[in-house]
Formats: structure tokens, sequence, C-alpha cells
């Protein structure tokens, strides 16, 4: 697939990129600044600037694409990450503007050119307990995509927004658009961090103890390329298990005490449910920490 990455030069972004590269697709990364990745076509861009991206997505990968003397050729799929990508970078107004509009140029642009498949990146953050003021528990365990959102902070407010612009284009016009509610995203360094996890438990409670490597990702993405006529839909994007090495049923009474289970859970099974990305897309975790980190 010939595919518009937004974002791609960013921390989930550039894993994702490779990940579709190598699984043969055409990737063209939009961002402020270049990926410079061997095989990622680089085109700069502003995702606040609705022309900005209208015209990205009719120009020209690179220069080979000038040689079948055809025109441009069109894109399959537009693959949305780009954000600010977390609160307490810029103030809060500005990253409530630059998130919402420029997701709503983004995915206008790609439904009035007719590119039937668009995937955004959502948060985990959308269903409150992670930028809360104080302490917040979800309202049951596991937490899956029927959650409430009901976020109190300018990032995952956005994001709901976000949400439900993707629903509004596709009540419009008919075309894929999946959200990924993407949990924390943990590179292969990071995994050096997980000790210090395993020996203070409470440092993972406002991620509700979710990861998700960043090539299982990239694997996540790949499969909602290749899934259509689904129309609107959510995804949580997580892995497997928790980001601590304790029993999934220990972690829920120890840091979310009276939080109702609502269904019955494994051993080892994250309180981020992952089940509808399993069941739906057919994901099969390939990263699990537990490849790279000693118990």
């Amino acid at each position: 697939m010939r595919i518009l990455f937004t974002g791609g030069s960013g921390k989930a972004g550039r894993h994702v990129c490779r990940y579709l590269r190598d699984a043969g697709h055409r990737v063209v990364n939009v961002d402020l600044t270049p990926l410079k990745e061997p095989g990622i076509d680089d085109l700069i861009a502003d995702i606040t600037d609705s022309g900005s991206m209208f015209n990205v997505m009719t120009s020209y990968a690179n220069f080979d694409e000038l040689e079948p003397g055809t025109g441009v050729p069109a894109f399959d799929a537009v693959v949305h990450f780009a954000a600010v990508p977390r609160i307490l970078i810029a103030p809060d107004h500005e990253t409530f503007r630059v998130n919402t509009i420029g997701t709503y140029n983004v995915i206008e642009a790609a439904v009035k050119l007719g590119i039937r498949k668009v995937i955004f990146a959502s948060s985990e953050t959308t269903y409150g307990v992670c930028f809360a003021d104080g302490i917040v528990n979800p309202d049951y365990l596991p937490v899956d995509e029927a959650h409430d959102t009901n976020p109190m902070d300018s990032y995952g407010l956005s994001k709901v927004v976000n949400e439900k612009t993707g629903r509004a284009f596709q009540r419009r016009s008919g075309a894929d658009i999946y959200g990924l509610r993407i949990g924390n995203v943990i590179e292969p360094h990071e995994y050096d961090n997980f000790p210090a996890y395993f020996a203070d438990p409470a440092v993972r409670r406002r991620n509700i103890f979710c990861y998700i490597d960043a090539r299982d990702l990239g694997q996540i993405v790949d499969l909602c390329l290749k899934t259509d006529n689904l129309g609107f839909q959510i995804f949580n994007a997580g892995n497997d298990t928790n980001s601590v090495d304790l029993p999934a049923h220990d972690i829920a009474e120890r840091f979310f005490p009276g939080v109702p289970v609502a269904q019955d859970m494994g051993k080892t099974e994250a309180l981020y449910s992952n089940r509808k990305i399993r069941d739906v897309l057919g994901f099969r975790e390939q990263h699990s920490w537990h490849k790279y980190v000693s118990e």
C-alpha cells in the first residue's frame, strides 16, 4: 500500500513507519522534522494547516514517481500520529488546538480526496486516569473500549474530541476510520526501566499498568490496514500483560481497591484490555517484556 503517515519522526511513529516499510508498504512521513530513514520518504508540513494536508495527500513521494509519466499516484491509506504527545510540553490551549485542528485537517483531507482507510492515534488518557488531578479509579476492570471516556486534562480531552471527529467523518463518508487508544509506548531500550517498575509498581498506576511495545504497535497498525469494512472503530492498543511482575488480581486489589472486576481475567492478563485487537484484528503479541527482562 502507498501510505501517508503523519508524525513518523516521533517516538512511536518512527517504529511504526519502519514496521510498515519492512512489511512492504510505501511510506511517506509527514512531519515538521524529517525522519531521514532509508526507504521512507519525508515531506515537511504542518498538520494545523489545512491546505498543507490537501497538498501532501496529492504529492509525489519522491523522484522515482515522476518516471511513469502518469501523474501523482493515489494514497491507499492515511495513518495519523502527529500531535503534541502529552500535557506539560506546550500550554494547554496549544496542546488542544494542535491536536484537534490537526486531526480535523488530516481526516477531512483524506475523506474529501477519496482515501478509504484512515487510522489515527487516540490514547489511554481518554479514560481519565493518567493525567487526573488526584487519584482517579477506572469504573471497572479490565478497562475495555466500552469504558467511559472522561478526562480532565487538555491532552486527553483533545483525543476524545478527535474520536468524535473521526466518527463524524466516517458517518458522512462511509470510509473505514479506526482510532487506536495507544497505551504507554515502550521502545526496545526502555525495557531497562522495568526492574524499577517491579521495585515500585505504583509508578505504573496512572498508565493502568499498560504498555505497548513500539514494534507490536506497528503490527497493530498493519493489521488495521489489512482489515476492511469495519466502519468506525476504536481499539485499545496494548500488550497482553501488565508492566509489573505481579498477578493481575493482586494489582487490582492493591492499586484499585473496590473497583469491580467485570469479567474473568487470566493470571497475568492486562488490566488495560487488548481483547478486541486480538479477537477482531488477529493481533498476536511478539514483544512481551518477559523476553527482555529478568523477573
